[in-house]
């Protein structure tokens, strides 16, 4: 089994935990001058195409193909499962900023 990918995927959790920042922010944080609405349309686009990822070789494990294994399958899952939550917490987080300065006595 190739374990190259979860020790990347290992190393940048490491590295975010250092900074204190997700790996998606830090990285964002080195661009300067990019606009938000490009930054969020491009997390969604990375988001859906691992959920695109993880659906496909699902359907490939499913139909027998040889080189889909369950392992390869089961960490694509994850990883999409987890991106997904994090841009749920990140909507949830711009709606109560959103709520917060409508709210606010002007």
């Amino acid at each position: 089994m190739d374990t190259s990918a979860i020790d990347n995927l290992l190393g940048q959790l490491r590295a975010a935990a250092a900074t204190g920042k997700p790996p998606a922010q830090a990285a964002a944080a080195k661009v300067a001058g990019t606009d938000f609405a490009a930054l969020l349309k491009s997390s969604l686009d990375g988001i859906n195409a691992k959920q695109v990822d993880a659906t496909s070789l699902a359907r490939d494990f499913e139909l027998g193909a040889p080189n889909a294994s369950l392992n390869d399958v089961m960490v694509s899952m994850q990883k999409a499962n987890i991106s997904f939550q994090q841009m749920v917490q990140v909507r949830n987080r711009l709606v109560s900023a959103y709520h917060d300065i409508m709210n606010m006595q002007v």
